[in-house]
C-alpha cells in the first residue's frame, strides 16, 4: 500500500467551502478510481481550520493517476485560494494491517428513507354466539 497524509490549513472563513469541495473529491476518488483503497477526510477537533486527508492507494502509480483525474484537478484549483498556508504531505508504507487487511470500501450515495414505526392493525375476532 502507498499511503499519503495530506495536511491542510484552511483560512477561517473557508472551512465549510473546503469541506464540501474535499468531500466531492474524496467521494469521486472512492467511487471511480480502482487504485484507491481508502480516502478519509479528518478535521482537527481543537482547530477546525486544520484537516488531514488520509489517502490509501494500492500502489504509488495509483496516487499519480489520482492527480490526473478531473475531480482532483477541480478540487486542487478550487481549494488553492482557501489555504492559510501551502498544503504538505507525508508518504507512508503500511506495517499493520498488511496489504490484505486493507479493504476497498465501495462508496455509494443513497438517500435513506426515514424509519417509520410499523402500523399496528387490530383484527377483530369473530363473535362466538
Amino acid at each position: 500500500m502507498y499511503i499519503v497524509h495530506v495536511f491542510a490549513h484552511v483560512q477561517p472563513g473557508q472551512v465549510e467551502a473546503f469541506r464540501q469541495a474535499t468531500l466531492v473529491n474524496a467521494q469521486a476518488s472512492c467511487s471511480s478510481e480502482t487504485g484507491v483503497a481508502r480516502f478519509d477526510v479528518l478535521q482537527q477537533q481543537d482547530d477546525p481550520t486544520r484537516f488531514v486527508l488520509v489517502e490509501v492507494y494500492l500502489a504509488p502509480e495509483d496516487a499519480a493517476r489520482h492527480k490526473d483525474t478531473a475531480h482532483y484537478q477541480t478540487w486542487r484549483d478550487a481549494v488553492a485560494p482557501m489555504m492559510a498556508e501551502p498544503r504538505s504531505s507525508i508518504k507512508y508504507t503500511n506495517v499493520f494491517p498488511d496489504d490484505k487487511g486493507w479493504r476497498q470500501v465501495p462508496f455509494a450515495i443513497r438517500e435513506v428513507a426515514p424509519k417509520r414505526r410499523p402500523t399496528r392493525v387490530r383484527v377483530s375476532q369473530p363473535s362466538r354466539s
